[in-house]
């Protein structure tokens, strides 16, 4: 069953809050960041993509990169920007996008859950990103990404919930500039915290990891790397749960470096083994499973996987996996898409705008967009023990770095 735990949260004084939070430091390039934190002292970006305060050379993944994170630490609680929290406490967190709102447990999940695959997985992780997660957490004390969780939905938890949301006021509520609502409660009360813990430790079976593979494991290897010098807190690692019900998962698209030494008509040609292709009078954005958005020298193309071409388990069915086994591998000759420099991954939320700027910029050859996994897809898989293609899923809204932060030491 679920083992969670409040904690004493790091956070922003509530007239702070709207500039310190900040986007996930993992939807953003370094200058994007940059562009995004100007101007703005309190940023938490300055914490998570501290490179920003550093030269324009320096190595993003070097260790004045980390230092200047804790620095940058240290001087928000110093200068009163950031404090925390005097008791442990769990927290509330409703995000609404698009009339759309979505609300989730903020905590501290167990280490030894994710190691005992009580919070399940559906990716496998890149090193070189866990390796960054890593080095951050282990030189600043905090863990300031928060892995998103997903669980079946119980009745009880979802009433005591909605409970406080009535009868309490939020420490924060504003609205972002993307016009996401962010509002935060408190929950500090000994009897509701103790009542939480309890509903999880008996109604929920299991958790699964939605978004943030990377800064869960990051978070187990940390507590392993310190050994005997571990703390409590590293025990637990931060976490917001949600309701699968409330959840919605968004396309998570490719783009590509190369045609892997192909002209334009002979991978048109390779593909008709598998896909029907036809060419597009506009961004194609898919509608319909088995059916692919490809943006190939200024033009876009649908391409619709043929029946037999799939296999119907869970995994086979899925259309990243489509992609990947008939496409990206046997054409493109990207085999494995966690390690292979050639492949990037674009979310939902950009739009396929995005995919036509990347190709037309000459940064990318070719981009595919593709329709979204769906909740229950990711719940199979993962009960299954089977894991997805990487990047496979995209959440929105996003939650905010810096709202809520967790120190392990």
């Amino acid at each position: 069953m679920a083992n969670i735990a409040p904690f004493k949260a790091l956070r922003p004084q509530a007239q702070y809050a709207r500039q310190v939070a900040s986007r996930p430091y993992d939807v953003l390039n370094s200058q994007e960041a940059k562009v995004e934190a100007q101007g703005n002292p309190y940023s938490f970006l300055h914490i998570t993509k501290s490179e920003i305060s550093l030269p324009e050379d320096t190595d993003i993944h070097s260790q004045p990169v980390y230092d200047k994170a804790k620095q940058n630490l240290e001087a928000f609680i110093q200068r009163d920007v950031l404090f925390r929290e005097n008791k442990p406490c769990y927290y509330i967190y409703q995000l609404i996008m698009n009339g759309r709102s979505q609300t989730g447990l903020v905590c501290g999940s167990s280490v030894d859950d994710y190691e005992n695959d009580i919070i399940k997985k559906h990716e496998f992780t890149r090193p070189e990103k866990e390796q960054d997660r890593i080095n951050h957490i282990k030189t600043s004390g905090a863990q300031t990404g928060n892995v998103f969780l997903a669980y079946r939905n119980v009745d009880e938890i979802d009433e005591l919930i909605e409970k406080w949301k009535k009868d309490k006021s939020p420490v924060y509520d504003f609205v972002a500039e993307d016009q996401i609502q962010h509002t935060i409660w408190v929950i500090n009360d000994d009897k509701t915290i103790q009542n939480i813990t309890d509903l999880f430790g008996a109604k929920v079976p299991c958790t699964y990891i939605a978004d943030g593979h990377h800064r869960a494991a990051s978070a187990a290897k940390v507590r392993a790397a310190l050994g005997n010098k571990s703390t409590p807190e590293a025990d637990f690692f931060l976490t917001t749960l949600f309701p699968a019900s409330q959840l919605a998962i968004l396309d998570y698209n490719r783009v590509v470096k190369d045609l892997n030494g192909l002209t334009a008509d002979e991978l048109l040609k390779k593909l008709e083994d598998h896909f029907t292709v036809a060419p597009a009078n506009e961004a194609v954005k898919p509608t319909a499973l088995h059916t692919f958005g490809m943006y190939l020298g200024g033009k876009w193309y649908t391409l619709t996987a043929k029946p037999g071409s799939f296999t119907e388990d869970p995994i086979g069915i899925l259309d990243v996996t489509i992609l990947q086994e008939k496409v990206l591998s046997p054409i493109l000759g990207i085999v494995d898409q966690r390690t292979d420099k050639r492949i990037d991954f674009v979310g939902g939320i950009r739009g396929v705008q995005e995919l036509e700027k990347r190709v037309n910029s000459g940064e990318m050859a070719i981009a595919f967009s593709l329709y979204p996994v769906s909740i229950q897809q990711l719940f199979d898989i993962s009960d299954n023990g089977e894991v997805m293609p990487p990047k496979s899923t995209w959440f929105e809204p996003k939650l905010r770095d810096g709202l809520l932060t967790h120190l392990i030491y």
